[in-house]
């Protein structure tokens, strides 16, 4: 191991990167489930059981390489390469449902909610997951230490929008026992006070290593000058955050709303402020509507985030994006899978109520999938065929093949609900006309990586001054501490001599490129980083972020969870990169659906990555299977 490693802290056995570092796909994907093996307790047992048997079976514990999970995409991209025909065999298990629902993310849960709600209590529900989890990108991280937990959230991270909830959306959360009000005032609004942002810069863009605080709370003059900038480039990036021009005098503002929907905030800058190029790596690592960059987002969207540069102009059209409806869990929206597992398999998390009771509650992963309860949730089991038995238009039951232990199953279901991402379904559902399948295809999901590193204390961050950091070139662009929320059972640090999870941020992108074609490349690189490669950037980027703290990453960082999101937002439109579909020829309305007994609910499906779109698209997809049945 190199010296460099060494102080960086590689050497410590923390996350098991032996294992998780990629070298073990092959086998880990191929192992059988044993109670207490390396499977069942490093990768969450691949290919195991509906649980698994082993009481010490705890997916929300697991560090290292987690999300999108080794054991957990292997069957779906076989699928994707045409590995599994129309008519494979598999072992029939003779089970029968009235639905079965593919993928247990919050959209899957909700809509097997929903149909319970619609049907009863007796109706049979079948929800398989490829993940070792439930929750889908609502991904609940622990740690453990000293005889404590401290939760960290791996993907949805709260309930947020910029419009307002829907009346489903807001009576689910409600009959969750949810008080978004209360949840809001849960939030310790005094433990950062006086901690502002830093803005790292370094050596390899910008020639030095320098962190520069207070960015937005400084006056840019001063700001820029501790920066290790250029003069033109200084000059240029005063005038564009202080300066009232108007840089298109000679539209109105409906002109300058339609020029601007057709440039990129990066055109804008260059050719109508008139910045230098030198000065966009500045803006490298800010993300603007759904991670759009500043190559890729219109220049009318950032205007929209209240980006820099549109203070002396009129814009006709909408106004800045504001957050409707807010409100933060520890775990993130993991509380709310959680509730929603609660609500169906209520065995499983006994005595849950809200989500005060649900912070610290730990599930019986056991009693998720057993023969004597109406609702099942099946986990590490790959859905790679649904077929209609007859014809579609006139079929009464769907059959639908999974993958699980390196073995096909069968079950059927009388409806089915593909809660999945939309780009699967295609493969998965080879009888789709092909017009659906394509509009499937349109999308390209924004890969984002959800790291969690806990620290022995912060007092690096608090000597600095900081709460979070930007950094506009770095491996992650931004992190910083937790959200302080405390729950019934759940305290946050109260003070820097305390440990606490640091949320780090990553949406790999290849600048130049169109922005389907950047989400690509960036999924591509997410499953061919090997875990030891990133927890060095991660140990790295920090150590020389907060070394004027006294960061030492060996001796403060005790644990790394790496949650991975080839697949990760769900993709909107934008004015460059799409055409100006009508509404009812948007590929996202033409394939969601309803295609015989099988319909199709995710975030996808609205176009919005959002909780509670998928909360939305669940209910739609409901009475879609109601409606194939004759019931609505």
């Amino acid at each position: 191991m190199k010296r460099d490693d060494k102080n960086l802290g590689m050497d410590r056995p923390i996350a098991r990167r032996d294992f998780l570092a990629g070298a073990a796909v092959a086998v880990a994907a191929s192992t059988t489930f044993q109670p207490g093996s390396a499977a069942a307790q490093v990768s969450g047992g691949a290919g195991a059981p509906a649980g698994g048997p082993d009481p010490a079976y705890y997916p929300p514990k697991l560090t290292g390489l987690r999300g999108q999970h080794v054991g957990s995409f292997e069957q779906a991209h076989q699928a994707r390469d045409g590995g599994f025909s129309p008519g494979a065999a598999a072992a029939d298990t003779g089970e029968s449902y009235d639905l079965v629902v593919v993928g247990g993310g919050i959209s899957g849960l909700s809509a097997a909610y929903f149909y319970r709600e619609m049907m009863g209590e007796n109706a049979r529900i079948l929800i398989l997951d490829n993940h070792d989890d439930f929750g889908g990108h609502a991904k609940r991280n622990e740690f453990r230490h000293e005889g404590r937990v401290y939760l960290g959230y791996g993907g949805t991270m709260s309930i947020e929008t910029p419009y307002p909830y829907s009346f489903t959306a807001r009576s689910l959360i409600k009959d969750l026992g949810i008080d978004v009000p209360a949840m809001q005032r849960k939030v310790n609004k005094d433990l950062y006070k006086g901690l502002g942002r830093g803005t790292f810069f370094d050596k390899e863009h910008f020639g030095v290593d320098r962190l520069v605080v207070g960015q937005g709370v400084k006056p840019w003059p001063v700001f820029l000058k501790e920066a290790p900038l250029s003069a033109k480039v200084r000059a240029d990036l005063l005038r564009l955050h202080t300066d009232k021009i108007d840089y298109m005098p000679s539209l109105d503002p409906k002109g300058k709303a339609a020029a601007l929907k057709a440039i990129s905030y990066q055109q804008f800058l260059i050719d109508h402020v008139g910045i230098t190029p030198a000065a966009l790596p500045f803006f490298a690592g800010q993300g603007f509507r759904n991670n759009m960059r500043v190559d890729t987002c219109p220049a009318y969207i950032a205007s929209r985030s209240r980006a820099p540069g549109f203070a002396g102009m009129v814009i006709d059209g909408e106004p800045a994006f504001e957050t409707e409806y807010d409100a933060h869990f520890p775990d993130g929206n993991a509380t709310i899978a959680r509730l929603l597992v609660n609500r169906l398999v209520p065995e499983a998390l006994p005595g849950v109520l809200d989500a005060d009771s649900v912070a610290t509650a730990r599930v019986d992963y056991a009693k998720l999938d057993r023969a004597n309860q109406p609702v099942r949730i099946r986990l590490n089991s790959t859905v790679v065929l649904a077929e209609h038995e007859g014809d579609p238009a006139t079929a009464r039951s769907v059959k639908v093949v999974y993958s699980t232990n390196g073995e096909l199953r069968s079950v059927r279901g009388a409806n089915v609900v593909m809660a999945c991402f939309n780009n699967i379904i295609r493969f998965i559902v080879p009888g789709l006309p092909e017009p659906q399948k394509q509009a499937l295809a349109y999308a390209s999901k924004v890969p984002m990586q959800y790291t969690n590193v806990f620290l022995r204390n912060w007092k690096a961050f608090k000597a600095l001054g900081i709460q979070s950091v930007s950094a506009p070139t770095g491996y992650h662009s931004n992190f910083g501490l937790d959200i302080p929320v405390s729950m019934k059972g759940y305290d946050f640090a109260s003070n820097p001599d305390q440990p606490i999870v640091v949320h780090m941020g990553r949406n790999p992108n290849t600048p130049g490129l169109p922005r389907k074609e950047q989400h690509r490349l960036g999924r591509m690189d997410m499953l061919a980083t090997p875990f030891e490669t990133i927890e060095r950037e991660i140990r790295s980027q920090m150590a020389r972020s907060l070394a004027g703290g006294g960061f030492d990453p060996g001796r403060d960082i005790l644990g790394i969870t790496v949650n991975r999101w080839p697949h990760g937002y769900s993709y909107t439109y934008d004015t460059l990169g799409d055409p100006a579909f009508a509404e009812h020829e948007r590929p996202h309305v033409i394939g969601r659906k309803a295609f015989g007994r099988i319909a199709i609910a995710n975030a996808d499906a609205g176009a919005a990555a959002f909780t509670n779109e998928a909360i939305d698209q669940a209910q739609r997809a409901v009475h879609d299977c109601l409606y194939s049945r004759g019931l609505v």
